[in-house]
């Protein structure tokens, strides 16, 4: 959908604040795994980390051990480890469904694929599912997309979309 400047002038108007997208929070059973797998494949730099909380976080994820901020240009991931269950991406729960990034060509999906089934087949890292990234798929409009999951089970998109859509 293509945000029209009428959208954006109501906005304006009715005084709602322009959000601007600050990073995603990611849990983890195995947070050193994730840093791994977060630099390996996305090439994500650590930021800093933290071992220290306030009561408010301590009481909204309790159990949590560690927060690890992983960085690549504007995009941040706060992966923090805390125990509980592994992922089970097949089950119908109430969260995010996936989070999608765009890539600037049609060839970075080709090596982002390709790098993902690599790092997978080293065995250096545990997955919560043995799934595969989905085929690239090209919709009618041109544009290119494949699915994955990261080793948490959390689900990605990876999208090229031909210059002049949104």
């Amino acid at each position: 959908m293509r945000e029209t400047p009428s959208d954006v002038t109501l906005a304006t108007q009715v005084g709602f604040p322009r959000l601007r997208f600050h990073h995603v929070g990611v849990q983890t059973t195995d947070l050193e795994n994730s840093v791994r797998w977060y630099g390996d494949f996305l090439g994500c730099q650590r930021a800093w980390s933290l071992d220290q909380f306030s009561e408010l976080t301590r009481s909204r994820l309790p159990g949590i051990r560690e927060l690890t901020e992983m960085v690549l240009g504007d995009v941040r991931f706060h992966l923090f480890g805390r125990p509980g269950r592994k992922s089970e991406p097949a089950e119908s729960a109430v969260q995010f469904q996936h989070f999608c990034f765009s890539v600037s060509t049609a060839e970075d999906l080709i090596w982002l694929r390709r790098r993902w089934i690599e790092l997978y087949e080293s065995g250096r890292y545990a997955f919560a599912t043995d799934e595969q990234p989905t085929d690239i798929v090209i919709d009618e409009d041109g544009v290119q997309s494949f699915y994955t999951y990261d080793v948490n089970g959390l689900e990605f998109e990876f999208t090229f979309v031909p210059d002049g859509l949104s």
